[in-house]
């Protein structure tokens, strides 16, 4: 065998074997999602899933609809107490971050992030839950919050770290204040990569089950009102699963395929985020 025939040869041998390793990656996730959208499609497929409630046990017609509502509540609320400060933080770790105070920041939200969620809701429980003898979704929200923050504010470090210096000198040399210059310039630049860091942490708390067992515990009913229990898709999950009634179990299978599609959603949203920025970064 001639040299070029053998490396062509270990060159696709090469290929193959990358290939190989990369299925072989992606054959649980592939599992995983065809069993969940094996078993929850058809309840998914019901109207009533998506606007009734739950219903007692042999009643046809139950749905998740106060747990979807309730998702996108605690979310939303954890979203608003966490990406501001998460931005800005980032952004002064970058602009402002000499110094041991920084350093330690990074340290504790590296921490952060690898914290078991369960330890979160139980440090939470203690600080919102137990003094008050009251569950409720805004402590919920708390949990979640302090789940994405450490996420968003990363992210945004890195995203902001990635803006030329150009752009600093240039803000600078028109006489801009140096905190002018990251919100209204440096900001707009790395906003794609910043978008990317705060959906990214919206998919975790979307899908975190253990802290909310110990804030907002669930509730049955629809309801708006933070400051009372509230139900959420992964508590469906958890709950509904562990019960010997097939219309329960069908419904927490429902409950798991919508919240993997909302996080799958929620995901490619900061692919396509990161991908503009990537693009960006090129041009310039």
């Amino acid at each position: 065998m001639s040299r070029n025939r053998r490396r062509l040869f270990f060159s696709a041998a090469a290929r193959g074997g990358i290939w190989l390793m990369a299925a072989i990656a992606l054959l649980p996730l592939a599992l995983v999602l065809l069993h969940t959208v094996t078993n929850g499609l058809p309840a998914a497929l019901s109207v009533n899933f998506y606007t009734h409630v739950e219903r007692p046990v042999g009643i046809p017609g139950a749905g998740v609809s106060h747990a979807l509502t309730g998702t996108l509540v605690m979310v939303g609320i954890a979203s608003l107490l966490a990406i501001p400060v998460g931005v800005v933080g980032g952004i002064h770790l970058v602009e402002y971050g000499g110094g041991q105070l920084p350093r330690g920041i990074r340290l504790a939200a590296d921490v952060l992030v690898g914290t078991p969620s369960i330890a979160v809701g139980l440090f939470v429980y203690a600080i919102a839950v137990a003094p008050f003898h009251h569950f409720s979704a805004l402590s919920g929200a708390v949990a979640l919050a302090v789940l994405m923050l450490p996420i968003v504010l990363r992210t945004t470090e890195s995203a902001i770290a990635l803006v030329p210096n150009g752009i600093r000198e240039a803000g600078l040399a028109l006489g801009l204040a140096r905190w002018r210059v990251a919100l209204q310039l440096i900001l707009p630049a790395a906003a794609p990569g910043v978008l990317t860091g705060c959906l990214l942490a919206v998919a975790r708390a979307a899908g975190e089950t253990a802290p909310l067992l110990f804030t907002a515990f669930g509730n049955k009913f629809y309801t708006l009102d933070p400051t009372r229990a509230m139900s959420a898709l992964p508590l469906i999950v958890f709950h509904d699963a562990l019960t010997p009634y097939e219309d329960l179990v069908r419904q927490a299978w429902g409950a798991a395929l919508l919240l993997v599609a909302l996080t799958l959603f929620t995901n490619v949203l900061s692919r396509l985020a990161l991908r503009r920025q990537i693009a960006l970064a090129g041009g310039q």
